[in-house]
């Protein structure tokens, strides 16, 4: 039981340090997107970073989900389209704010938003739970996806 909880607790907090290092890469993020125009319905930026501090812990915990799985089936496509997923979302926010290369990062996040649907596919196949996690991640990549083209088009 205590393995199972530090297996957790390595997920959560890895997952979390992915963010962190990103960010730190990227530089001063609310300064440039305070600057920035935005499109319809953009977010403060005080809201964005409370909401990936809580999907990346449910991304932690899809991955714990998928470790701890007692499926038979192989886990290596998963892990492989997890690993995918979570440097596309470890680039993205280097290349937009750090590079302020808002259309290449809006590819990015185009294909972070698939690489997000095939993992769910394959999670969902492994753990019903991990692929759930992964609903809000999904729905606010598409958010972000819509928000870092509007922000290419208008800057």
């Amino acid at each position: 039981m205590l393995k199972k909880f530090f297996t957790l607790l390595a997920c959560v907090i890895g997952v979390e340090l992915v963010g962190s290092i990103s960010g730190f890469f990227a530089g001063d993020i609310p300064a440039v997107y305070a600057q920035l125009n935005k499109p319809l319905f953009s977010p403060p930026g005080s809201l964005v970073g409370t909401v990936w501090i809580i999907l990346y812990a449910l991304i932690g915990l899809a991955l714990f989900l998928v470790i701890d799985s007692k499926e038979r089936r192989s886990k290596t496509f998963a892990y492989l389209l997890f690993a995918i997923q979570l440097i596309l979302n470890f680039i993205w926010s280097i290349i937009f704010f750090g590079a302020s290369h808002f259309w290449i990062a809006s590819f990015i996040s185009l294909f972070l938003l698939i690489s997000i649907l095939f993992s769910i596919r394959e999670f969902r196949r492994i753990s019903k739970v991990a692929a759930l996690c992964f609903i809000p991640y999904l729905a606010w990549v598409a958010f972000a996806t819509y928000l870092s083209f509007g922000l290419a088009i208008l800057n």
